[in-house]
């Protein structure tokens, strides 16, 4: 038996739940900059291969939490453009990102609250510690909208990272002329499954 978002009852019960990425989205925009800016583009890629999970205090919600993880070499274009170009920008990335020294990307919460908004629905303040391309910073803040839905939680939302705070320098063409800001914008749209 699966247990529901509340228990009525047993408000210390454990309720643990499981991300399920293949009806997950999880993307990552970059933005272009430069004198030849105009002529770029603001390339989305789509992040494949991650898993996570989280628990929270059955009735209550207290005592949330979640943790995450990401394959960097995981990485699709989801641009309408040509093959090569999508090709190029993937292959870059994943050398940017040296995904052969540093494969997985790592979030663990250290407060999570949720407050209601309507009878299902709560807006979520996630804080905890990211872990990326080998160094880790705390006190990622991230807001999202989470919903219950039987044994289901769905959470959107999105947050911004500079890739120099973690030692990735932003990929650049023609000299510096055209070249990806250092700030990047990720937006998530996350289904979760209530464990047995």
């Amino acid at each position: 038996m699966k247990y529901p978002a509340t228990m009525p009852g047993i408000p210390n019960q454990k309720v643990r739940f499981k991300l399920m990425p293949e009806v997950s989205h999880f993307t990552v925009q970059a933005f272009p900059e430069g004198w030849l800016a105009s002529w770029g583009h603001s390339p989305t890629i789509e992040i494949l291969n991650f898993t996570g999970a989280g628990w929270f205090v059955a009735e209550t919600l207290a005592e949330a939490g979640m943790e995450v993880w990401v394959r960097t070499d995981s990485l699709r274009v989801l641009d309408d453009i040509k093959d090569k170009d999508r090709q190029e920008i993937e292959r870059m990335a994943l050398e940017v990102l040296e995904v052969t020294t540093y494969p997985v990307v790592h979030f663990q919460s250290t407060a999570l609250t949720l407050t209601k908004m309507l009878p299902s629905l709560y807006q979520a303040r996630i804080i905890g510690d990211l872990t990326w391309h080998g160094v880790k910073r705390p006190n990622l803040s991230i807001l999202a909208q989470v919903q219950f839905a039987g044994d289901t939680i769905l959470a959107q939302g999105d947050f911004n990272l500079r890739q120099t705070d973690f030692q990735i320098k932003p990929v650049s063409f023609a000299a510096g002329a055209l070249r990806l800001m250092d700030e990047l914008t990720f937006r998530f749209e996350l289904v979760g499954e209530i464990m047995e």
